[in-house]
């Protein structure tokens, strides 16, 4: 039977050594108070310490004052299995320091995970994962020397290669609702997702573990069946947080910053759209200069890949801005866009508020929405990339000095039809503008290549993308590459560009 209780004292009922699966995507259905709870209690007592956090998406909002980032930094984590870190930047430094165990996996498959943790199983098989940097024979999951778990390996199957991930056991669920009900039954009213939070408490009561949910609301009316997310023989602790008592937020992701337009208490038509774009900051982690086009550029020529009829999935950062050159062009009412944390139809929403969605038709839990991708629903889909190889290879979870992780990505690009990476050339400095008669003039050159002949890890497979026939694009602020069964093919150059001082020259391989 639920009991309402408050923050602390459903902490206090987490034991040392805990494994805490989180139910978030990022900032969103995120529940701070939870993580302020730990933290405090962990800042006065020293408990609960040796914390194992798990969550198949992330849960931070780029800022180290918010969610577990000051209880990693504080020392009360040891462990952390996630597909996303950008948002985490307290995680990340804690990770490469080596202070704790870290790995990253496929969004996509820590997801379903979950759900097959719920069926009563202990690992969980996926083709997604093999030939990239998961895959043990081309790269690892840890993200440090300390983290030696054999957590994911290679196994066949019929004559198929699959990576088989081991499911740990999850002794707390914590998971962020609207509304609980006399019978405990949680609804998700005013979220903008649900993720996969029905999945993870199942998983967790199979463990024996404890389900705590933060609402903002008591209702003593009973909930029409069809709109609870988590039943009430699920739950454990319910902590209320009222919506006036929570701390000024300063991200439009939060539900301070409630969005009906988010949540789907408002549908937005398509001739709307460009009006709540604009409402909401686009992706402030990244500085750009005043007069530089780079994104705008790749995004008018990435979204000229679009006819009408496709299912799309558009990434964050520069591919965020296919999304505004769609309405432009008119298009945007002829096709359906989706976002790996559920949503189906209407926008994704860019910045910190990326995976939820402006007027979204349908939002379903993320393991649904990962089987579509898995079996083939996109058509196309727009991508960044922090570096692309000679062979078409992308690198998108790791950096020098840093650690974004995979994210949805590899599910994303592991079925879909047509693959555009929205990516710049160079990048640190690069300064690219336009205009109707000269065409793309680069006034800065960045002091970083993005294309080159080796990188970092491999996120994206060039060879596995030609074995399935996929066709996969590389559009910059300058060119247009195509992945064809000899490497990188220059396809496009633009006007005002000039090919070898530079494109060619620029290169340390051949196109």
């Amino acid at each position: 039977m639920f009991k309402i209780v408050s923050a602390r004292e459903a902490i206090d009922k987490i034991p040392d050594g805990a494994r805490i699966a989180i139910n978030s995507f990022l900032a969103l259905s995120n529940p701070e108070e939870l993580h302020k709870a730990i933290h405090e209690r962990f800042t006065e007592t020293g408990l609960p310490g040796n914390l194992r956090l798990f969550c198949a998406a992330g849960f931070g909002a780029w800022d180290e004052s918010r969610y577990a980032d000051p209880y990693i930094a504080a020392g009360a984590v040891s462990e952390i299995i996630a597909g996303h870190y950008n948002s985490m930047p307290g995680a990340v430094k804690a990770a490469l320091a080596e202070k704790i165990e870290a790995y990253c996996l496929p969004l996509g498959l820590l997801s379903q995970a979950i759900r097959a943790a719920a069926s009563g199983k202990d690992w969980f098989l996926s083709e997604v994962g093999v030939g990239i940097y998961a895959d043990p024979r081309v790269g690892t999951c840890a993200l440090n020397s300390i983290s030696k778990q054999k957590i994911a390996e290679v196994r066949e199957l019929e004559g198929k290669e699959y990576l088989l991930f081991h499911i740990p056991k999850i002794d707390v669920a914590l998971i962020k609702g609207t509304t609980v009900d006399p019978n405990g039954n949680i609804t998700f009213e005013k979220e903008y997702l649900t993720v996969d939070a029905l999945a993870l408490a199942q998983a967790t009561k199979r463990s024996g573990g404890r389900v705590i949910v933060q609402v903002e609301r008591v209702s003593h009316k009973f909930s029409r069946p069809r709109n609870v997310i988590v039943p009430g023989i699920l739950v454990d602790d319910v902590v209320v947080v009222e919506a006036g008592s929570r701390s000024p937020q300063n991200s439009f992701a939060d539900s301070a910053d409630y969005n009906p337009a988010l949540s789907g208490d408002v549908h937005v038509p398509a001739s709307q759209m460009d009006y709540y774009v604009n409402k909401l900051s686009t992706t402030k982690f990244k500085k750009v200069q005043k007069d530089d086009n780079t994104a705008d550029i790749i995004g008018e020529r990435a979204a000229r890949e679009l006819h009408p009829g496709h299912i799309v999935n558009i990434g964050i950062g520069i591919p965020e801005t296919v999304g505004k050159y769609a309405s432009k062009l008119g298009i945007l009412k002829d096709i359906v866009t989706t976002v790996e944390a559920g949503g189906i139809g209407g926008l994704p929403a860019p910045g910190v508020a990326f995976g939820a969605t402006i007027g979204a038709d349908m939002v379903c839990d993320m393991a649904a929405q990962f089987d579509f991708y898995d079996g083939g629903g996109l058509d196309i889909c727009f991508l960044g990339g922090l570096e692309a190889d000679m062979h078409g290879n992308v690198n998108v979870h790791k950096l020098e000095g840093g650690y974004p992780g995979i994210g949805g990505f590899a599910n994303i690009t592991f079925a879909t039809k047509i693959i555009v990476f929205c990516m710049s050339f160079t990048t640190k400095g690069l300064v690219a503008c336009r205009d109707a008669a000269n065409g793309v003039r680069i006034k800065q050159e960045g002091s970083i290549a993005k294309f080159k002949s080796e990188i970092a890890a491999v996120s994206f497979s060039g060879a596995n993308a030609i074995k399935r026939g996929q066709r996969v694009l590389y559009v910059t602020e300058r060119c247009v590459f195509e992945l064809t069964e000899n490497g990188l093919k220059l396809k496009e150059v633009y006007n005002g560009i000039d090919e070898r001082k530079q494109i060619r020259e620029l290169l340390d391989f051949e196109v």
